[in-house]
């Protein structure tokens, strides 16, 4: 907060001298200044008045913008964060990429990890803050506030309605305040806030939307769709049309896997699922106001489907995987690719990606849902939301190695498995899940 002090009885804080007094200091010290016999003969009181106002307005604007986050470089890199909720310390983990400055304003992504995870294992698998990197903007990872004794150090989300196990906290007043922390300490833009959610993370991003807080321009969804509780009525089960009243219609992209067995794609598995995907998504358009049936188009096993006309420009776009299970999908090359390169007996990677086929429907090769989320995200209000974008590619552990390598260690305990160092060190490329990360 700036601070200007006088010789009269105001100081010039913009929140601790009123109006009038600021513009009477303001008068009285450009006549000081300037001379006050001149400064009578040749600036009128109304030309005063408004180099006050002007001076009053900048400061205000300026003590508004450090307010906000903006001002500050912040080291590149990982950073634990705590957030104040009720006065209970919950824990965060954000990412800064090396492009940011804290001049200029930057887009945000929320990430909401899996049940039996933590923020750090969340980010390792959905490798959010690489495509941060390359697109200059800041990522914040969030910790569920339910334990699990067998498996210290992963948490899961207080889902409301849904989760069985008690004591948990009230997670939407701590993403609620996460959102407002991020403000605070980063220099981002409040209409460029965003999320996404793996699994329960996906539940609980689902809640959040549901609740009416209107906090994310878009959302994104692994796995983990939902459009408010289970009911049953007829002897089928459907979303709970009472329990998801969203803010406004909101841009939605969500994955999904035919053979998910732990969030079954056609529904049933645990009490908190029942209705699938299809329910969902349909339920979404009723509640964003699309029109149509979306414009379904299936390329190598992987169905894209796009609503593209709802209320406010809202727009949904889902991918299905016919082969998906509930690991966080994985880039693949297409199978045509594969062949023609088989034929030609080549078995590079790089030559795979360089036979020419003809252009399909849409890019179902090297689908990563980050980027597709992100290119999604910032493309929301533009025709053009079919992302092409690539991969991002997993560059030196650098500072957060020994983390990687650690979370490597623990999902493998997890499945009863083993990690050695000849194993990826970005698990999601290697295509392994947290075995129970609902």
């Amino acid at each position: 907060m700036l601070t200007r002090r006088h010789s009269s009885k105001c100081t010039l804080l913009i929140h601790s001298c009123t109006h009038d007094e600021a513009l009477m200091d303001f008068a009285r010290v450009a006549g000081n200044l300037s001379g006050s016999a001149l400064a009578r003969k040749t600036m009128s009181r109304k030309m005063m008045v408004g180099a006050a106002l002007f001076a009053v307005m900048s400061l205000m604007a300026s003590g508004s913008a450090l307010a906000a986050g903006c001002g500050q470089p912040v080291e590149a890199g990982r950073h634990p964060m705590t957030i104040s909720v009720d006065g209970v310390a919950r824990s965060a983990i954000s990412f800064v990429p090396a492009s940011y400055t804290g001049q200029d304003k930057v887009p945000v992504v929320f990430d909401l990890h899996g049940s039996h995870s933590n923020p750090e294992s969340q980010l390792n698998r959905s490798s959010w803050d690489k495509v941060a990197e390359k697109n200059g903007f800041v990522v914040v990872a969030l910790r569920g506030s339910l334990t699990f004794p067998a498996a210290p150090g992963t948490y899961a989300w207080n889902v409301p309605f849904v989760t069985a196990q008690q004591g948990g906290l009230d997670e939407l007043a701590y993403i609620q305040q996460a959102v407002e922390t991020v403000k605070q300490e980063f220099c981002v833009d409040p209409a460029r806030i965003y999320a996404s959610g793996y699994s329960g993370g996906g539940r609980m991003l689902s809640a959040y939307l549901c609740s009416g807080r209107d906090d994310f321009a878009a959302a994104g969804f692994v796995h983990s769709l939902r459009a408010g509780r289970p009911v049953e009525a007829d002897g089928k089960w459907a979303p709970d049309a009472e329990n998801c009243n969203p803010a406004r219609p909101i841009s939605i992209m969500a994955f999904a896997g035919e053979k998910d067995a732990s969030n079954p794609y056609a529904g049933g598995g645990s009490a908190y699922w029942q209705y699938g995907f299809k329910t969902a998504i349909q339920r979404w358009t009723e509640l964003d106001g699309c029109k149509g049936n979306g414009d379904p188009k299936t390329v190598d096993g992987v169905t894209f489907n796009l609503y593209a006309t709802c209320k406010n420009g809202a727009r949904i776009a889902s991918y299905v995987f016919s082969s998906g299970t509930h690991d966080w999908p994985k880039p693949t090359p297409s199978t045509e690719a594969v062949m023609a390169a088989a034929k030609e007996g080549v078995a590079s990677v790089s030559k795979v990606a360089a036979v020419t086929m003809a252009k399909p429907a849409f890019d179902a090769t090297n689908i990563d849902p980050a980027s597709r989320m992100w290119d999604f995200f910032r493309k929301a209000d533009s025709t053009d939301v079919i992302a092409t974008a690539a991969p991002a590619k997993a560059g030196a552990a650098g500072k957060s190695g020994t983390a990687v390598a650690s979370d490597c260690v623990m999902q493998a305990e997890l499945q009863g498995t083993s990690c050695t160092s000849s194993q990826p060190i970005n698990m999601r490329r290697s295509g392994q899940g947290v075995q129970g990360a609902l």
